[in-house]
């Protein structure tokens, strides 16, 4: 502890943000682009940008088309229906063993689309934001809990340290000195979206209660895979009937269609499910889209599949409906594109936060540190440039390896969706190692790179599928118009930091 509370807050602030920069860096990264992971997914995919499917879809319609194409012995399959941001038909089963399969429809014609070979924005860029891709023991998640919980300490540790936090709001000075400029934005653009940040990382820490805090249920329910069965199926609904082992027929999805949006008032599935397919037992799930609010609610109703009778209705509880109020207020899945921009803005400005914290530190100690002969310095720049501006380059290494590999692109029994991802981590690792082997120089070269990249992206795009912006925009594509919008902005962005970087180190 120092001599006073706020210099004790300070110390927490600073080294706080300088442990875990790097990781709430990236998380904050992932979850801003997740905003708008759908829109990526029809950039990566070029065969699903299709024309908005007419409505009503007929449900019998799809399962005389998808039916045919289960395996015999499947235990269940699924059809995601289109909506306003993904225009496609989504197809999955399981078999006996749990092993699911998947693929794309065409609404209108029920066509199969081919296998896009890649995990695109939904696949990889909005599982990373919460899990890391680390699935050992739920161990990414773990660590994004760290990671938030971190950032809830900077929050308020920042907001004691700042006691004129409204008129820092108010000031920035981009010609100052680094040091000065660095933390005017930092405290910009803390206070702009101090809200959100409150928000979304309190948020993000409620979804996953029962990984961070079990014994909140297993004080009613007890330990144990009985325990925790019951639990899923009283917080998130499940019904459950178990095969008769006689063949059975599938009636009118339609007519339960049309019961369940009875039975909602008006609220249409975004999905439905049959399980134990030609089975005498088989039977329907259809589940309520969320599209229209802000909870992403667990409406369920299950029906008989030969005579469609009613089976079983679950809407969450109070407890639980609150818990999926905070999810759709962080993972932002209803149709609003003005607070989409917006989550989009503050999902920026805290990366900025971040980033600028860092850059403070930095300058703060260059002198000092190079003084006393101290590696500090170093080895955070080489964490900031390496967190910052290192998975933006990867980002982009994943992007353009999408364009440029052929749909059945392999490598030694690697599939183009890996070989994807791989590009990702790959580039990730050179920009660490660049940045402490060229210090001086690393900010500016890889400001420059990410300008090279962004637009080298758009051209593959336009090259690939003769999609270029204006096209995209006049065809009504209007995702692939916005992701080469946003390309072309973040390059215009990165040559501005290169020549200021160059600039600084000139000087």
């Amino acid at each position: 502890m120092e001599r006073t509370f706020t210099k004790s807050m300070a110390w927490l602030h600073t080294w706080a943000g300088v442990s875990i920069g790097s990781l709430l860096f990236a998380i904050f990264w992932m979850g801003t682009l997740s905003v708008f992971d759908l829109e990526i997914d029809r950039w990566m995919m070029p065969q699903t940008r299709l024309a908005s499917a007419a409505q009503p879809l007929s449900l019998d319609r799809i399962a005389t088309a998808v039916a045919p194409q289960v395996p015999a012995g499947a235990a269940q399959w699924r059809v995601d229906l289109p909506s306003a941001r993904e225009p496609v038909l989504t197809l999955s089963h399981r078999d006996g063993k749990g092993q699911a399969t998947s693929r794309l429809l065409d609404p209108t014609t029920h066509a199969f689309i081919p296998e896009q070979g890649t995990e695109a924005g939904s696949g990889f860029i909005f599982p990373f934001h919460y899990s890391l891709h680390l699935k050992w023991m739920d161990l990414g998640k773990w660590l994004v809990g760290v990671a938030a919980m971190s950032m809830l300490v900077l929050l308020v540790s920042g907001v004691v340290i700042h006691k004129k936090i409204f008129a820092q709001f108010f000031t920035f000075r981009p010609r100052k000195r680094l040091q000065r400029s660095a933390l005017d934005l930092h405290n910009l653009t803390g206070v702009l979206a101090l809200p959100f940040h409150f928000m979304i990382t309190l948020s993000g820490l409620i979804i996953f209660i029962t990984i961070y805090f079990p014994a909140a249920h297993q004080a009613v329910y007890g330990s144990g895979e009985k325990a925790k069965a019951a639990f899923s199926a009283d917080a998130y609904g499940r019904f459950k009937r178990a095969k008769a082992n006689a063949p059975g027929t599938l009636g009118s999805l339609d007519t339960m269609q049309a019961r369940a949006e009875a039975e909602w008032r008006g609220g249409r599935p975004y999905f439905v499910r049959v399980f134990h397919p030609g089975d005498a037992n088989s039977y329907v799930e259809l589940r309520r889209s969320y599209a229209g609010e802000i909870t992403m609610n667990l409406d369920q109703i299950y029906f008989d599949a030969a005579s469609g009778a009613l089976l079983h209705r679950f809407e969450a509880k109070p407890v639980m409906t609150v818990q999926r109020f905070m999810s759709g207020i962080h993972f932002i899945r209803f149709d609003h594109w003005t607070l989409r921009w917006l989550y989009f803005a503050a999902g920026l400005c805290g990366c900025v936060l971040i980033a600028t914290g860092f850059l403070f530190w930095i300058e703060g100690r260059r002198a000092s540190h190079a003084k006393k002969g101290l590696a500090g310095v170093r080895v955070v720049q080489g964490l900031a440039i390496g967190s910052v501006s290192g998975i933006m380059l990867a980002t982009l290494a994943f992007l353009i390896a999408n364009r440029v590999l052929p749909l059945d692109a392999a490598l030694a029994g690697v599939a183009r969706a890996q070989l994807e991802m791989w590009a990702f981590w790959l580039a990730w690792l050179a920009a660490f190692a660049h940045a402490w082997l060229r210090p001086a120089k690393a900010w500016s070269e890889q400001a420059w790179a990410i300008a090279a990249l962004a637009l080298l992206a758009v051209l593959l795009n336009w090259s690939g599928t003769g999609d270029h912006p204006l096209r995209a925009l006049g065809t009504g594509l209007y995702a692939v118009a916005g992701m080469d919008a946003v390309l072309l902005a973040a390059a215009v962005v990165a040559v501005m930091a290169a020549r200021r970087s160059a600039g600084r180190n000139n000087g």
